[in-house]
C-alpha cells in the first residue's frame, strides 16, 4: 500500500484527494498546507508519492518540488494543477516532478496516475 503525503492549500481539496485515495487502497500519512510543511511532513514521514498543489502561499509547490528532491533525489511527486498552468506542470516536471493531474480531478484518473507513479521505481 502506498503512503501519500497530500500537499494543498485548499481545505476541501485535501478532502477531497484524502476520499478518493483512502477508498481506493492508498494510505494518507500527512497534509500539508504550503510547500514548507511538505518539505518538514516529506522528512517526517517519509510517504511514497506526494501530490504537490502549485500555486500555494509561503512557499509554492514549483520551490517544494526542488526542496524535496534536494532532500530525496527518488521521490516521487504528482503535481496538482488547475487549468491553464500548463507552463508551471511543465516547469514542475523539468525540475523533476514525475506526473500531474488537472483539477477538478476525475477520481479514475487520479487512480490511474497515482498507480502508474507508484509502479516507477
Amino acid at each position: 500500500m502506498s503512503k501519500v503525503l497530500i500537499v494543498d492549500d485548499a481545505l476541501f481539496m485535501r478532502m477531497m484527494l484524502k476520499d478518493i485515495l483512502a477508498k481506493n487502497g492508498f494510505e494518507v500519512v500527512g497534509e500539508a498546507e504550503n510547500g514548507a510543511q511538505a518539505l518538514e511532513k516529506y522528512k517526517e514521514l517519509k510517504p511514497d508519492i506526494v501530490t504537490m498543489d502549485i500555486v500555494m502561499p509561503e512557499v509554492d509547490g514549483l520551490e517544494a518540488v526542488k526542496n524535496i528532491l534536494s532532500h530525496d533525489s527518488s521521490a516521487k511527486i504528482i503535481m496538482c494543477s488547475a487549468m491553464g498552468q500548463q507552463a508551471l506542470v511543465m516547469e514542475a516536471l523539468s525540475l523533476g516532478a514525475q506526473d500531474f493531474i488537472t483539477k477538478p480531478f476525475s477520481p479514475p484518473k487520479l487512480i490511474e496516475t497515482m498507480k502508474k507513479v507508484a509502479g516507477k521505481s
